[in-house]
């Protein structure tokens, strides 16, 4: 049985470096879209401003079935990582957890501070990352179902 263990504990290390990867590029997602949110923000504040799905739907006419896409497409990106940086948080908190453990059992309180390290890093980042994503999905999704709105009163009136 000790085989079976120390094989599906390489397993699961090898995942530590990937999910890693995936919450910096998910917290590096998460900065780059709080800053065009910013941006947005401040724009949606001028005189004159239209919103880039009116753009899309005067462009392409598309109607409001096709418009509702579009913004599901636009949002896209920040549900997937609101929804999966936890998720990736959890296993880079759960891979070193296992070594951790072995070093406190041998108590050797420096590869127990070494692995907490990663693995509270690791999970911090994430929920960083999924917190402003959720917080940016929550807003965007109200402006543009705003938008989408006021497209469609636009067409009723005439």
């Amino acid at each position: 049985m000790p085989a079976l263990e120390a094989g599906l504990y390489q397993v699961a290390s090898l995942f530590l470096i990937p999910a890693l990867i995936l919450i910096l590029a998910a917290l590096a997602f998460a900065l780059f879209s709080l800053g065009a949110f910013v941006v947005e923000a401040a724009q949606r504040q001028r005189k004159g401003w239209r919103s880039p799905l009116a753009v899309h739907q005067q462009r392409t006419n598309a109607p409001s079935d096709d418009l509702e896409l579009w913004i599901l497409k636009k949002l896209e990106g920040l549900r997937i990582v609101s929804r999966s940086a936890p998720m990736l948080g959890l296993v880079a908190t759960m891979i070193p957890m296992g070594p951790a453990l072995l070093s406190l059992g041998r108590g050797d309180a420096s590869g127990v501070g070494e692995n907490m390290v990663v693995a509270f890093s690791g999970v911090t980042l994430a929920l960083i990352a999924a917190s402003i994503a959720h917080y940016l999905l929550t807003v965007r999704r109200r402006w543009l179902l705003q938008d989408l709105r006021a497209i469609e009163r636009a067409q009723e009136a005439g």
